[in-house]
This record gives C-alpha cells, sequence and structure tokens, in this order.
C-alpha cells in the first residue's frame, strides 16, 4: 500500500514523495522576469516531490496579469534557469506550467494594446491584476476579445511548443505542465460556454477538442510525452467558464490523453480554490469516471489531484489507489516546508491572503519553517 512520503516515477522523472505544490500564481516579476525572490521562494519549497510553478506566459499574447513571468524572452528564460538551478541544488523537481490567457486578460497587457484573443468574441465576467502607475496593484474588469482565425491557431500551437522546448533546454525545467484549466485560453476552446464556433475548432464534443490535442502533440514531439503533463479542471467556474454536459466532453478528452503516454493528468476537483461538490451540468461530475476513461484509453501516467485536500484525505486517497499525487496550493504559500510538517504532523502556518498577489518579500519568502 502506497504511502504519501513513498517514492514514484512519473514519466521520465523520479519523485521523493507524492506531494506536488502546485502552479500558484504571485504577481512578483516585473518584465516577466523571475527574480531573486522567485529564486528563494522555490528554493525553500524544494522538499516537494514536484513543484509545478505559477503559471508562465508562452507568449506576450498570452498574458494576462501583470508581473507574471514568461518564457518568451532571454532575460525570462534566464531568470528561469536560476530557479530551477536552485531547486536541483536542493535535490528538488521542477516543472512549467504554459499557460495562454486567451480573453483573460487586458488591453494594456497585450502588444501594441491589442484585444485579447479567444475561440469566440464573447467577454469574460471576470477580473485581472493590473499594477497602477504608483506601482499598487489594482482588480480590474477583463477586455472584449476577438475571435481568433483559423489561420492564427496553428502559430499559437507553435508559441506551445518553442516554450516548451525552451524550458527545458535553455532554462532547465524538468519537465513541462500544459495549462488547461481554470477558464484560459485551452479551456476556452473546450467549454462550450466559451466556444461558438461553426469551424473545425467549435460545435462538436471532437471539435472542440481539437486545439488541446493539437498543443499536446505539438510539445510532446518537442520535449518527449515523459516530461509532459496536463492541468484540467471539468466544472470549474474559474473565470466565467461554463459547460452545459461536462461528463462527455472530458470523459472524451480523458481517452483521447490515454494515448498519448503523458507522465501525468492533474485534476482540479470542484470549484477551483471553492467548494469540492460543485455542480455544472444537471448532475455531480463522476471523476472515477474520468479517471477510468483514461486508463481504458491506455493511459499509465500519474493521476495528481487538487482542490481541498487535507493531510487525512490525502492519505487515504493515495493507500486506496484514487490518486498517485495530491497538489497543495495555499498551504504552500504558507508552510515552505510542508512534506516535513505534514510528515512530523507539525502545526500549520496560516496564509496571508493580503499577500497572495503582488508586493515583495512579505508573505512571500518570509514565512517561518518548523522548529
Amino acid at each position: 500500500m502506497a504511502t504519501l512520503f513513498d517514492p514514484i516515477k512519473v514519466g521520465d522523472l523520479t519523485l521523493s514523495n507524492r506531494i506536488v505544490m502546485a502552479p500558484l500564481t504571485r504577481n512578483r516579476s516585473p518584465d516577466a522576469v523571475p527574480g531573486d525572490l522567485a529564486v528563494t521562494y522555490y528554493g525553500q519549497r524544494a522538499s516537494a516531490g514536484l513543484i509545478v510553478t505559477e503559471a508562465t506566459a508562452i507568449s506576450h499574447q498570452g498574458q494576462g496579469y501583470a508581473d507574471v513571468p514568461g518564457l518568451y524572452g532571454a532575460d525570462q528564460l534566464a531568470g528561469w534557469k536560476r530557479v530551477t538551478d536552485a531547486v536541483h541544488a536542493a535535490g528538488g523537481k521542477i516543472v512549467v506550467q504554459l499557460w495562454h490567457v486567451g480573453r483573460i486578460s487586458h488591453d494594456t497587457l497585450q502588444p501594441g494594446g491589442g484585444r485579447p484573443v479567444a475561440p469566440s468574441a464573447i467577454r469574460a465576467k471576470s477580473k485581472t491584476f493590473l499594477v497602477k502607475p504608483d506601482g499598487s496593484g489594482e482588480f480590474a474588469d477583463t477586455s472584449e476579445p476577438r475571435a481568433l482565425d483559423a489561420g492564427e491557431i496553428p502559430g499559437i500551437v507553435d508559441d506551445f511548443r518553442r516554450a516548451a522546448k525552451a524550458a527545458i533546454e535553455v532554462a532547465g525545467f524538468d519537465g513541462v505542465e500544459i495549462h488547461g484549466a481554470n477558464g484560459y485560453l485551452v479551456d476556452q476552446f473546450l467549454r462550450s460556454g466559451t466556444n461558438r464556433r461553426t469551424d473545425d475548432y467549435g460545435g462538436s464534443i471532437e471539435n472542440r477538442s481539437r486545439f488541446l490535442f493539437e498543443v499536446v502533440d505539438a510539445v510532446t514531439a518537442a520535449v518527449g510525452a515523459g516530461r509532459t503533463g496536463i492541468r484540467l479542471s471539468p466544472v470549474t467556474p474559474a473565470n466565467d467558464a461554463s459547460d452545459a454536459d461536462p461528463q462527455p466532453l472530458f470523459n472524451h478528452v480523458a481517452a483521447g490523453l490515454g494515448s498519448r503516454g503523458l507522465a501525468y493528468v492533474h485534476i482540479v476537483e470542484g470549484a477551483t480554490g471553492g467548494a469540492r461538490d460543485f455542480l455544472q451540468g444537471d448532475k455531480p461530475f463522476d471523476y472515477a469516471e474520468l479517471k477510468a476513461a483514461y486508463r481504458d484509453a491506455g493511459g499509465r501516467g500519474a493521476w495528481l489531484v487538487n482542490n481541498g485536500y487535507d493531510k487525512e484525505m490525502t492519505e487515504k486517497a493515495v493507500a486506496d489507489g484514487y490518486a498517485d499525487l495530491v497538489a497543495f496550493g495555499k498551504l504552500f504559500i504558507a508552510n515552505p516546508d510542508l512534506v516535513s510538517r505534514l510528515k512530523r504532523n507539525s502545526e500549520l502556518n496560516t496564509p496571508d491572503k493580503a499577500t497572495f498577489y503582488g508586493g515583495g518579500a512579505k508573505g512571500y519568502t518570509d514565512y517561518p519553517t518548523a522548529a
């Protein structure tokens, strides 16, 4: 029977334990370049079996929030190389989350002040994070997007490919995670609430899944399936995401991923950061059925679960074989030594929500380790 602290082989990677640091946007990378604070922050948390970085823009067009990191410039890659060196020096493993926000952006963050892009020209009822002239941060409504022309889509697929290749070959990451969740571009193509296209990328489940599979195939061809994971959130309402019938849609996606040899599949259960039993559609989502669709199609990658897991739930999920890995988000913000705290049943620090987005060391690198 597996335990939370047993090592595990995940694709081409061997992890020292089953505890994963979830991707956490922190808005502390001016000019999209991870700096000294990021080096310290990730290095402090290297005892995780695997770190998944904060979402990282694959292109300038893919950026949706102020002071988030990128992978499309030399300075950005050099900044990330310092981070990966620090994590590796501490014995950890780290993958980068590849991100295109689609419509969840603002004109002021786009190249030339242009409109954000999306599968369809539907404005999100959502917010983004901007930095004001005085340096302080504020949340603002997202801008109205324009619908992507079919001829533009291959270029975005190639942006994912180039970012993945640079992440491993230049920045030194151990792998990549494709961000297919939380109402961002890949998820926008999947969901009926955000995709009203009438071409080969819209309408049927097969067509709405096409972009996701094209991205997966491009990334795995560039860096290898054994170094590639993907994150999905079948029912989250994050960033105004919705689908009338998510079970058959995501079962189809899971089955398609099953034949592609991925290192892992990362599932957000319920509403991201909210209720685990969140209902979208007319019946509860069946995550066991989702996993079965993946396994029945030949999927052998690790099954990574996320959202509201405490230690007891985590231990049971791993022992019962429900999950191979479990990701923690807010607890890793406040507890750089979360793995040892869980192992020793130590008291946990409480995260300071006021410092989650933007700022400096406070609430980022200054949380104490257990005595």
